[in-house]
């Protein structure tokens, strides 16, 4: 289901970029596919113990209620935050529906995640053309660890408000170079980490019964996970202060949010 669904809201966010009545209709189902395409994908997360995820899942129906609520109003931050969306998209989609471009990037991160674990004097064999080992476990570098995602929604977010040629050059070169290089430091140290079982000390709160993921969880679904997520709160003050206008867009979108909150909640009087 997540493989039809992730596609379907890839078309209606293309289409929201046509001029017309119709812009608000392919925009909500656009944001109804993506919220219904978490939903699909949430068994495998928590089968995974992925932590972040799940959240999202929670936190998507609300905002998808109230999302379409405000673009049945044509509430203009909203239309921002959708076209924003469109552009993650638009980048995300070949490396994600095109087999040859896809592992054409994961086969790079692979080249330079090497590059990163020799200079740490780490040895592992590739096995596969995506998969280090080092001893009895292995890591399996897939389009998830190269970091296109982060990459495709900051430079959409760069993109929810109208910008000069200098901050277009300045953003993706604030977002996109950091992000992959640090990515690349992010992988050598899930693989470190994994395969040494430098976490082995820590309590066993994954869930899985295989031997040693309890280091890999650690390592991949909290360390790696919450540094990446402080790094792209401070990159997100980064753009902020190259682009100023997200502030105003960032404040009208919570005010247009909160206020519909209010309103649900009866406050709003």
């Amino acid at each position: 289901m997540l493989e039809l669904l992730v596609p379907v809201s890839c078309l209606f966010f293309l289409l929201f970029f046509i001029p017309g009545k119709i812009r608000r209709y392919c925009a909500i189902a656009a944001w109804t596919t993506l919220v219904s395409s978490f939903i699909s994908g949430l068994p495998e997360w928590i089968e995974e113990s992925n932590i972040m995820y799940p959240v999202m899942v929670v936190l998507s129906l609300p905002f998808l209620y109230i999302t379409i609520s405000l673009l049945l109003q044509n509430n203009e931050a909203v239309f921002s935050l959708t076209r924003a969306a469109g552009v993650a998209f638009i980048i995300y989609a070949p490396f994600a529906f095109i087999e040859e471009v896809g592992n054409y990037l994961i086969h790079t991160v692979v080249l330079h995640t090497m590059v990163i674990l020799s200079i740490f004097q780490y040895p592992v064999d590739l096995v596969l053309w995506n998969t280090f080992q080092h001893g009895f476990f292995r890591v399996e570098i897939i389009l998830a660890c190269t970091g296109i995602q982060a990459i495709a929604i900051m430079l959409g977010v760069a993109s929810a408000v109208p910008t000069t040629t200098r901050q277009k050059i300045l953003a993706f070169l604030l977002i996109a170079p950091v992000i992959y290089i640090l990515n690349l430091f992010r992988n050598a140290g899930v693989i470190i980490t994994y395969t040494s079982q430098m976490f082995s000390w820590l309590p066993d709160i994954s869930g899985s019964s295989e031997y040693g993921f309890s280091t890999f969880f650690w390592a991949h679904n909290i360390f790696a996970e919450g540094i990446a997520l402080i790094f792209l709160i401070a990159l997100a003050y980064s753009l902020f202060r190259l682009i100023p206008q997200l502030g105003d867009f960032a404040a009208e979108l919570v005010a247009s949010y909160e206020k519909e909150i209010r309103k649900i909640s009866g406050k709003d009087k």
